[in-house]
């Protein structure tokens, strides 16, 4: 049944989707036609596409294919490390809340209702700020403030988990805190948070091209998508192809993201399943 399930038309959509890009990004010192940065030319400047420039060029006579395929590996990159951060943040601090409760899980979760109350951008774009831009302050803005929705869930799921048999088993036996939450919660939620890690990833992505579309992202040597996007907006009446085609596949890469993240969904609930059936 669940193996009929992957064969939906939204999971394999998605899958198509996200292999391709991942495939040019890992690929991209093969199938690039130009160096990202070095190889500019202001007399090929705002050349439209054609047998040189598959996508044609921006401003300072870079290849647009290149820096897109480059581009992609930096915001694919950041996007799955921010989410992994977050995840980490969100499932250690849920985990422990709700299985100790007390003081504690009044703490973690004042502290998670105001992150869910400020937006993730302004907050990281806060930070950015204060840190400058560049990778590493790219990453501790956005790793450290998306974590509310992992921290609710996995918290939700220990005070429903946390009674069963198998865990009073375990504490029974003399296992500690850390091994039941590690051993015996952890593995039995991993279904919802995979789904919540999925969509997080697109939201990274999304996030970082906004904060380097403002010019608070990664350095301008560094293409990516959101950058790409900064430096095309004064050529949208000149070469439209500079905005196009990195803003496509951006767009193509969340909703692949987003597509998955609903299919996986669709397929770890037991009512949508039995709905189904």
């Amino acid at each position: 049944m669940i193996r009929r399930d992957f064969l939906r038309p939204n999971i394999l959509l998605a899958c198509v989707i996200l292999a391709a890009v991942s495939l040019a990004a890992v690929l991209a010192p093969v199938i690039a036609t130009h160096h990202p940065t070095l190889d500019a030319n202001l007399l090929d400047a705002e050349r439209p596409p054609d047998h040189v420039f598959l996508l044609g060029s921006d401003e300072q006579g870079r290849d647009v294919f290149s820096r897109i395929v480059y581009g992609g590996r930096v915001s694919i990159l950041i996007g799955l490390t921010v989410q992994a951060m977050n995840s980490v943040i969100g499932i250690l601090l849920g985990l422990s809340s709700g299985y100790f409760g007390g003081r504690w899980d009044e703490a973690v979760q004042g502290l998670t209702n105001l992150m869910m109350a400020l937006p993730t951008v302004v907050f990281a774009l806060a930070l950015m700020v204060l840190m400058g831009p560049g990778v590493a302050s790219l990453l501790v803005a956005l790793g450290t403030t998306d974590w509310a929705y992992s921290c609710r869930i996995s918290r939700a799921m220990t005070l429903s988990l946390k009674t069963r048999a198998y865990v009073r088993a375990a504490e029974a036996a003399g296992h500690g805190p850390l091994h039941v939450m590690l051993r015996e919660l952890l593995p039995n939620m991993t279904g919802p948070l995979v789904v919540v890690a999925t969509m997080g990833v697109g939201s990274a992505i999304m996030a970082e091209a906004s904060l380097s579309f403002l010019g608070l992202g990664v350095t301008p040597d560094t293409p990516s998508w959101g950058s790409m996007l900064a430096h095309a907006r004064e050529q949208l009446s000149t070469a439209p192809w500079v905005a196009i085609f990195p803003g496509l596949a951006l767009f193509l890469t969340v909703l692949a993201l987003n597509l998955l993240g609903d299919g996986l969904r669709d397929l770890f609930d037991p009512a949508r399943r039995g709905g189904r059936a």
